[in-house]
């Protein structure tokens, strides 16, 4: 049996299945944030992994939705239109479908690779 100090410092799973030209992550999305930013990965009562993001829109007529995708896909250094709601539109848990045309199917990789240098400079969790 591992401890948490022995978890933390493996680090969350990506919390993201790549699919040919796209990424699809799993995001837990906290509207109406002082600021948007992406805060790290947590893990699910049911096991799975979602990368935790404040959200500055308010959760009204899909602002918050249009936000989260806008605010992924500059993250990830793609256009706008390259990032949906795959699913979960209306809870606080989605699916964000991610796309980078390549050309050689290889879209997917690279973007869990930009993903996983983000996580990489975010500062640990802190312990409480």
């Amino acid at each position: 049996m591992t401890s948490a100090n022995d978890a933390a410092a493996q680090g969350p799973a990506l919390p993201a299945t790549i699919d040919g030209d796209a990424l699809i992550i799993a995001i837990r999305a906290t509207p109406k944030a002082s600021r948007s930013a992406i805060k790290g990965v947590m893990t699910m009562p049911d096991g799975r992994t979602a990368l935790t993001v404040a959200v500055a829109a308010p959760p009204v007529d899909g602002a918050a939705n249009a936000a989260l995708t806008s605010f992924i896909a500059k993250s990830l250094g793609v256009s706008k239109g390259a990032a949906s709601i795959d699913g979960g539109a209306t809870g606080r848990t989605k699916r964000v479908r991610i796309m980078l045309s390549t050309g050689k199917n290889t879209g997917g990789t690279e973007l869990a690779a930009r993903l996983s240098a983000i996580l990489a400079s975010l500062p640990p969790p802190r312990e409480t």
